[in-house]
Formats: C-alpha cells, sequence, structure tokens
C-alpha cells in the first residue's frame, strides 16, 4: 500500500493502515523539517478530536492543545461575542497548530515501525485500473524509480502526482474563486483577545486566531495580485488596528511578524475520488477555502473513513467501503464547502465594492452605479445583525462552525 504526502490525511491513514497490519509506504517530496515546521490550521472540531482519541493518536493535543469555544465579530458600529460551547451541540474546538499533530502522527508512525521516505517526488500515478497501479518518483539523488502496492492512496494535495495522473474525464472537477485574497500572517505575539476574531471593516476583513501563547495568526483582507512582501510590519499592525477596532475595544500586541503568505480563497472539488485503486484524501480531492477551519478536520475525517475502507478490502477482501468511500466524503465536503461560502460572504464586503482595491477604499465614497455592491453589503449586514440576536442562527451556526 503506498501512501503519498506526509499530511495529516496521510499520516493519520498511515497509522491507521499501520495498526490493522497493513503493510504500507509514505512517500514524501518535503523533508522532514519542513513538514514538522510549515503552520498551517490550528482549530480541530470534536469530531476530529473523537477521530484522533478512537485511534490513541490524540496524546500530544490532549496535553497541550486548549479547548476554544468562543469567537468574537467586530464591525465599525459595534461587537458581539458567541460562546458557541453553549450553543448549538455545545463542542468545542481544540487550538493544536497543525506543525505538531503532524510530529506527533510521524513520531507515532516510525516508533510503531512505520516506513517512510522523504525527499522522494511521486511524478505519475500509472496502471490505476489494474491490480498493481505503480507510482513512478524522482529519488532525491534525481535518479527515478518506481513503487507498486495493491492501492495508491493521494494525499498529495491539489498539484500533487495523484490529482495530475486521474485521466481525462474520469472526474467532474468544480471549481469556484471566491474573488477574496487575504495576507496571512504569524507573528511573534502573544494573542490580544480570548477568542477567535472576525473584523467586519469597509476597509476589508482582518482575523485574530492564536497558536499558542506567544504565537499568534492574523488575516488580512488584501487586493489580488498583492505581494506578500509589500506591506511593511508597521503598515500590518497600523491596519489590523483600524479594522480590528483597537482604539474602541484594546489596543492589540505587537510582535515580529515570522511569516507572511498571501492566499487566494478557491474551492476546489472531484466527483468521484476513487479512479479505479488510486483514492484521493485531504486537499488533492477537495480543496476547501480557509474561512472557516475545515480543511484540517475533513482531512482527518477522510483519512479514517478510507482506513476502515482499505481494511476491509485487504483483511476481508470486501471492497464495498472502497465503493462507497466517495459518495460518502463528498456529503461532508459539501457541507463543509456550503458554510465556508456562507462565511466568506458574511465576513467580506463584496469585491468590487466602491469600485477601489481592498485596503485603500473610503466607506464614505460615493458608490455611484454599484447598486448591486449595495445590496449585497447590506445583506451581510442583516447576516450580522441576526446572528448577533437570534438564538435560532447563533444555534445554526454553531453546529456548523464546529460541526463536519
Amino acid at each position: 500500500m503506498i501512501v503519498l504526502g506526509a499530511g495529516p490525511a496521510g499520516l493519520v491513514l498511515a497509522n491507521l493502515l499501520l495498526d490493522q497490519g497493513i503493510d504500507c509506504v509514505v512517500l514524501e517530496r518535503a523533508d522532514r523539517a519542513h513538514i514538522e515546521s510549515r503552520a498551517r490550521a490550528g482549530f480541530l472540531a470534536a469530531a476530529t478530536v473523537r477521530i484522533l482519541e478512537r485511534h490513541g493518536l490524540a496524546a500530544g493535543l490532549r496535553l497541550r492543545g486548549k479547548v476554544h469555544g468562543t469567537c468574537e465579530f467586530r464591525t465599525e458600529e459595534a461587537r458581539f461575542r458567541l460562546d458557541y460551547s453553549t450553543l448549538g451541540s455545545g463542542d468545542t474546538h481544540v487550538v493544536y497548530p497543525q506543525q505538531e499533530l503532524v510530529r506527533d502522527l510521524l513520531e507515532r508512525f516510525l516508533s510503531a515501525g512505520g516506513q517512510i521516505r522523504f525527499g522522494v517526488e511521486a511524478t505519475e500515478v500509472r496502471d490505476a485500473d489494474g491490480d498493481r497501479p505503480a507510482v513512478h518518483v524522482r529519488e532525491p539523488d534525481g535518479r527515478t524509480a518506481r513503487w507498486q502496492g495493491r492501492y495508491v492512496a493521494g494525499c498529495d494535495g491539489r498539484h500533487g502526482a495523484a490529482r495530475r495522473s486521474l485521466p481525462s474525464g474520469s472526474a467532474v472537477r468544480r471549481h469556484i474563486d471566491h474573488r477574496v485574497s487575504w495576507l496571512g500572517l504569524l507573528a511573534e505575539a502573544p494573542p490580544s483577545l480570548d477568542a477567535v476574531g472576525y473584523a467586519v471593516h469597509g476597509r476589508g476583513f482582518a482575523g485574530h486566531m492564536a497558536r499558542t501563547d506567544t504565537v499568534t495568526r492574523y488575516y488580512l483582507q488584501v487586493a489580488r495580485g498583492t505581494p506578500a512582501d509589500s506591506w511593511s510590519d508597521e503598515r500590518i499592525w497600523d491596519e489590523l488596528d483600524l479594522r480590528m477596532g483597537a482604539k474602541e475595544h484594546g489596543p492589540l500586541t505587537r510582535g515580529r511578524i515570522v511569516e507572511r503568505a498571501v492566499v487566494d480563497l478557491e474551492s476546489d472539488v472531484l466527483d468521484p475520488l476513487r479512479h479505479g485503486r488510486l483514492l484521493l484524501a485531504g486537499d488533492a480531492g477537495a480543496l476547501i477555502s480557509p474561512s472557516a477551519a475545515k480543511g484540517a478536520n475533513l482531512a482527518v475525517l477522510e483519512a479514517e473513513l478510507l482506513g476502515r475502507a482499505l481494511g476491509d478490502a485487504l483483511l476481508r477482501g470486501t471492497e464495498e467501503g472502497l465503493d462507497a468511500y466517495s459518495a460518502r466524503c463528498l456529503a461532508h465536503v459539501w457541507r463543509a464547502q456550503e458554510f465556508s461560502r456562507w462565511m466568506i460572504e458574511l465576513l467580506h464586503a463584496p469585491s468590487d465594492w466602491h469600485g477601489l482595491p481592498v485596503g485603500t477604499r473610503d466607506p464614505d465614497t460615493p458608490c455611484g452605479a454599484a447598486g448591486e455592491s449595495l445590496f449585497l453589503d447590506a445583506l451581510r449586514r442583516s447576516r450580522l445583525a441576526s446572528l448577533a440576536v437570534s438564538r435560532r442562527q447563533q444555534d445554526w451556526f454553531a453546529e456548523r462552525y464546529v460541526g463536519l
């Protein structure tokens, strides 16, 4: 059994296969130091935590993760908080940086005798419709090689070899560009509020997400095409202060910005997630925007479903689980996509608002003929107002915010 990619999906799956006595190898194009240090999402849903606990993969997050159940919305007029741990199903998140989870999963896999090859780049998957699919790779020294197994799990992202190797016409691709871009920031600064912060401002969205006691993730909506290094640290902090209402609600704790990257919010789903003996999980099969923190959670859920199905196929000779795998995953994916899109529309002004780039527009500038933008902005404000006062709306939000 061959697993492509050592992210959350690939490593959860590899651990589950190893626990069932199924021989597998993980092929990862990056080196170990890179995958253990790359900062990604950090909000694990209650269902994700339960999956990890069920398979003995939650020791680290139980020791170092922090339970979180509050989010705060800020507008230019007011702010309100939702203690979502008391709403809907009463579930919470556990804040645990993804690189910490990857480190835990990797250590567990290797200590149990698992095999992983770092620096090996998969270039193509062949013969997926046969009994012995083959993965062609480029070794760290540049030589080419081939690995064969009974199945290949493509957990190597949207640009990986698994997705590229799908034959033309074998899957329907559904894609949307949400026309929103974020400047994602990692700051060596303690969290400035004890909640996830969502600021809805005329100059664009800003977000605050705690990662550890000393590190905070921030987001700033920027104009499409903005280079990641075009804003100075001082300008970034000044803009965060403005959009998050630091003057009205309290100052942000500033610190050195150690990582920055521009993210264009997109969603992309393949259907089905299986072609013969090649199966996709995580971003390889369905990319989701980061607006609702669903990506890593979907990856873990899909890995569990795939691990069970492969166990049935390899140990018990039945492929019923594999036959149902794609449909079961996509049902969860589309629920998450729907809520992610709802969050995007809640947090961001229409992309052509005032016809000016995000970060430069003046909320008082006349809009001229931009009647559609005015209409959409009014809808957004109405949604925020309902969320602030309606218990029914808050319960709906809480269940979808935490749930899968």
